[in-house]
């Protein structure tokens, strides 16, 4: 794999921790990622609890089958991936093409 490559593929994981971290916010797939977190009551814990209509707000803006590009990173961020594939049907939308099937594993 070349070295391009290689960071472009890490790109999106790298992403996701700085805004875990607290950076400043970024658009990402069409929403603001300081955004995301209206939706993480409801991918996260044992009971999670529905989504708010806030969060199916940033749902509905957001560009869900770019979003589906980032469902591998999901557990390292403590969101159950099967819980945040759900929300576009919990709030009323078609989940996409794109969410469907296993996880892709992160390059190693």
């Amino acid at each position: 794999m070349t070295r391009t490559s290689s960071v472009a593929s890490w790109a999106p994981v790298i992403l996701l921790l700085a805004l875990v971290a607290g950076a400043t916010a970024v658009s990402i797939c069409n929403i603001e990622s300081d955004q995301l977190k209206e939706c993480r009551p409801a991918v996260t814990g044992k009971s999670p609890k529905p989504p708010t209509k806030r969060c199916c707000s940033v749902v509905r803006q957001a560009n869900l089958p770019c979003l589906c590009n980032f469902k591998s990173v999901l557990p390292s961020l403590g969101i159950d991936p099967a819980l945040a594939m759900a929300l576009p049907k919990k709030c009323g939308l078609k989940t996409p093409r794109e969410c469907h099937g296993k996880m892709p594993k992160l390059p190693q």
